[in-house]
């Protein structure tokens, strides 16, 4: 990898760690819906011009049905999840808790294209999962929060939005193997701003947001979205998409650096460790580490 597309790949690191910053600071003023159908919604207006003039809308056209599910699964539920996570645990967190999406894939790869598990990958499972178990432990408490949300809910919400990406992963592999990812990226988007409208109309908060708030629904949708989805399939270009998928590793450490700067989290002992428990098991479990001592 060049040094240039180094530098991309600490970029896109840095924008996939935001979203739980800007989550995090727009969530409790919009509500999880309607902070979600901002993002997805912002998105594709940004998106959709390029797709056009790209003239990639056929590929839009073709595979419509399959990109509208992966709107569903892989944007509008895990932002939801998310943005219901972040009115009651930080930002920190919910970024390890990202992490986990690499471990729902090998299990739905298991359990529903039939991949092999051999004990290095089972292995990386169990010791991702214990991570996961170990952060979940630390802050487990089905008290309520200050916006009614307790821990335990948001973590299963975390944990069910990267289900959601795992098993979104497989899909787009099986069903859009070579469709434009751009007419991927943005039809998904539009799917998702269409499954959310209504609910988010019907959710929008009572009282006006304050600038923050918008600006963290901007944040999300032209940072954290439409311009990471365009870095993300660059890098896929220049550098294949093993190489461009590593950006999964960064985005815990760039959620728990954003969180300690603009919202003073504390980084304590015990999500450092869950979060390299949690990095190992996903290495592990993905293969990561077997490719690299095959090339070394």
């Amino acid at each position: 990898m060049k040094a240039a597309d180094g530098a991309q790949l600490l970029s896109l690191g840095a924008l996939r760690g935001a979203p739980f910053l800007f989550m995090r600071l727009g969530a409790a003023e919009f509500g999880p819906v309607a902070l979600a159908a901002l993002r997805v919604g912002l998105a594709s207006l940004l998106l959709l011009p390029l797709l056009l003039g790209r003239g990639q809308a056929t590929a839009l056209r073709a595979h419509w049905r399959a990109i509208a599910f992966v709107g569903v699964v892989n944007s509008a539920l895990p932002f939801v999840l998310f943005s219901v996570a972040a009115l009651a645990i930080n930002a920190g967190l919910s970024a390890i808790f990202n992490a986990t999406a690499p471990l729902w894939g090998a299990l739905v790869a298991w359990a529903w294209l039939g991949e092999r598990l051999n004990r290095a990958r089972t292995l990386g499972l169990a010791i991702g999962f214990a991570g996961v178990l170990w952060l979940a432990w630390d802050k487990a408490s089905f008290k309520p929060g200050e916006h009614g949300v307790s821990a335990v809910v948001a973590i299963g919400a975390c944990l069910l939005a990267t289900l959601c990406y795992g098993f979104a992963a497989h899909f787009v592999k099986r069903r859009l193997q070579g469709v434009a990812p751009l007419a991927v990226a943005a039809g998904s988007q539009l799917a998702a701003t269409t499954a959310l409208l209504l609910p988010a109309w019907w959710l929008w908060p009572g009282a006006v947001p304050s600038s923050i708030a918008w600006g963290s629904a901007v944040g999300l949708a032209v940072l954290c979205t439409a311009l990471a989805y365009l870095l993300y399939f660059r890098l896929i270009a220049r550098v294949g998409a093993t190489a461009a998928v590593s950006v999964t590793y960064l985005i815990p450490p760039f959620g728990l650096v954003w969180g300690a700067l603009f919202l003073g989290e504390q980084l304590t002992p015990a999500m450092l460790l869950g979060c390299a428990v949690v990095l190992l098991g996903t290495a592990l479990a993905t293969g990561l580490l077997e490719e690299r001592a095959r090339r070394s």
